[in-house]
Parts: C-alpha cells; sequence; structure tokens
C-alpha cells in the first residue's frame, strides 16, 4: 500500500454519487495531483450512467460490493446518507483500502466508534469530509487565535436558525429530517460542521450537555436544540439551533481576553478581528468546489508530506459531542 500511494496514481471509487458529489467534492478527486476518479456506484443505473458520462468517469456500477473489491481501486469516497456509512466503511476497511467518509461520520457515537476501530486495528487510512478545517477562511481564524490576537480565549457562542423549507412544510419525504437517519434533523447535517471546526479551533470538547426538542411537528427528527460545553483548554461554548424560526442567521462570536472575532460557519461574510488595534474585516471566499483543499490534504497526507486534520479520531470525537448534546450518551 505505501509503495502504491507513493509511486501511483491512487484510483478512487465513490459509492453514492448524488447531489454532494457534483460540484462540491467530485471533481476535486479529479483535480487533485497523484488522484484519479476512476469509478463511481449507484443503484439507480439510468442516473448512474448519466453522472458517469457527464463527469467522464471510466467505470460505473450499480453494486456497491463490485466497486470496493475492484482491484483497480485504491481508494474509497462513501457519500451516502449517514445510516449507511457504517455498512459501506465497514466493507472498505476489510477490502483494506483508504477511505473518506462524508460527515457525519454516522448517525451515532456507537456506530462511528465502529467505524474507526476497523480501520485503526489496520492502520488504513480514514478520513471524514468535514472540510472545513481545510478551508483558508477558517485556518484565518485559526491562525488568529493562535497568535493570540484577542488574547486568552475566554467563550464561543454559535447562532443558527434557519426557516422551515418548502419540502418541510409540505410532508414529503427527506432523510435528513427521518430520526432513524439523523436524529438530530438538521442539526445532525449543519452543526456537524461548526462543532467539529470549534473542536479544531480550540481544542478538544470535554464535556457536553443539551436540550433537544421537536417544536414544530413537520417530521420525526428533532428541530429546536440548544447547548453548552466546555473544551479541555477550559473554553466554555454554547450553541442554538433552531429551524422553525423565521430568518435565516448564522453567527459566530469567539470572546477574549484582549478582543473578537467574529464570523459565519456557512455564510461567506466577512471574518471581522476586534482588538486593541481596531477592527479588522477580511473577505475570504470558498472555492468553487468547495472539498478541493480537504482533498489536496488527503493527497498530502498520503505522500507523508503532513497530517490531515479531519481523521476518524477527530470525527469519531465529534459523533461524541453530538451525541452528548442530543442526549444519546
Amino acid at each position: 500500500m505505501k509503495r502504491r500511494q507513493k509511486e501511483k496514481t491512487i484510483r478512487w471509487g465513490i459509492i453514492g454519487c448524488g447531489n454532494v458529489t457534483e460540484v462540491k467534492s467530485g471533481p476535486a478527486y479529479q483535480m487533485t495531483d497523484g488522484f484519479e476518479l476512476l469509478a463511481v456506484m449507484r443503484r439507480n443505473e439510468e442516473k448512474l450512467v448519466d453522472y458517469a458520462q457527464r463527469h467522464q468517469v471510466p467505470k460505473h456500477y450499480t453494486d456497491a460490493d463490485a466497486l470496493i473489491n475492484d482491484n483497480d481501486i485504491d481508494a474509497v469516497y462513501i457519500a451516502t446518507p449517514p445510516d449507511s456509512h457504517k455498512y459501506y466503511a465497514l466493507k472498505v476497511a476489510a477490502a483494506q483500502k483508504i477511505c473518506c467518509i462524508e460527515k457525519p461520520m454516522a448517525p451515532s457515537y456507537a456506530d462511528s466508534l465502529a467505524i474507526q476501530t476497523a480501520f485503526e486495528k489496520d492502520g488504513i487510512p480514514l478520513f471524514v469530509a468535514y472540510y472545513r478545517r481545510s478551508l483558508p477562511r477558517f485556518n484565518q481564524v485559526k491562525q488568529w487565535l493562535d497568535e493570540k490576537r484577542i488574547g486568552e480565549v475566554r467563550h464561543i457562542r454559535w447562532h443558527l436558525s434557519k426557516p422551515p423549507s418548502a419540502m418541510d412544510l409540505s410532508g414529503a419525504y427527506n432523510w435528513r429530517t427521518d430520526k432513524t437517519i439523523a436524529p438530530g434533523g438538521y442539526f445532525d447535517d449543519l452543526a456537524s460542521h461548526g462543532l467539529d471546526l470549534f473542536a479544531y479551533l480550540l481544542g478538544g470538547i470535554v464535556t457536553a450537555h443539551g436540550i433537544a426538542k421537536n417544536q414544530l411537528g413537520l417530521y420525526t427528527a428533532k428541530d429546536a436544540i440548544t447547548a453548552c460545553w466546555a473544551h479541555e483548554n477550559g473554553v466554555t461554548g454554547e450553541g442554538s439551533w433552531n429551524f422553525g424560526c423565521a430568518a435565516h442567521q448564522d453567527y459566530v462570536e469567539i470572546r477574549g481576553s484582549e478582543g473578537q472575532i467574529d464570523f459565519a460557519v456557512f455564510h461567506e461574510k466577512p471574518l471581522v478581528l476586534q482588538n486593541v488595534d481596531g477592527r479588522k474585516s477580511l473577505e475570504i471566499a470558498n472555492p468553487k468546489h468547495i472539498q478541493e483543499y480537504h482533498v489536496e490534504n488527503i493527497a498530502r497526507h498520503l505522500r507523508g508530506e503532513t497530517e490531515h486534520p479531519s481523521l476518524g479520531k477527530s470525527a469519531l470525537h465529534t459523533s461524541w459531542v453530538m451525541d452528548k448534546i442530543l442526549g444519546n450518551l
């Protein structure tokens, strides 16, 4: 495996070529030096063939096992809904192949632990698509924090709210709000990104508590969550996520002993630094293919140049935090 990583192009297969792979992630595997997107898998053959033709992917399968066990495939990106992540990941681990899993790692800490254990046992590289750890805008925030531009960090607060979508109001099925797939609903899909990012910026979270409710009754998953937590360095945190509010808001503030940093997790608002030197505002746009830097960092990790910021171990920690907030642990 190590010889192939150093001397040959790493050939990837994607399981689940849905919307997330169209622009956000799939093209990044084709753009990255040393990587090739060789095969894709989807159960719907018509959509599968269309995807393979549009993206010029040489191989396509309707059977995931056939892709995983293809001798020409070195690595597998699992881009399916989270309830199937464990099922496919354990098969990839058994095949001894490199893996990247879409976030969240799995719907529960227990499933995430099973995945991490399977890859760790044999030393197989495992990455999770918490790509905000690789984005320049958030690494600028990290640089400010590392440089102590706001002194000692004291507290972080995040509020995310959205009104119910047309799909929510219609009662149409959406796996993102099905409690059997995503117990926290949009919290699982969205808040996981921010909580994972906060652990990257401020260090691991050692305790977390939350209240999770279904206020609207539009679907089976939770739609209103509040939480508080503490990082290993003593920084405290609070968050609120509500998917039945009138306005779409996304606001993070990090308060320190000598200033404050403001930014958004999803909106491309300016990063704002306020301290004794005044107020500084920076606009840093995300790339068109938002997982570009994440995938490039996978290549660098596999070449032994640097450790990837989002490995199975860090994603497992995020799963633990999520389950603590939801009251599942």
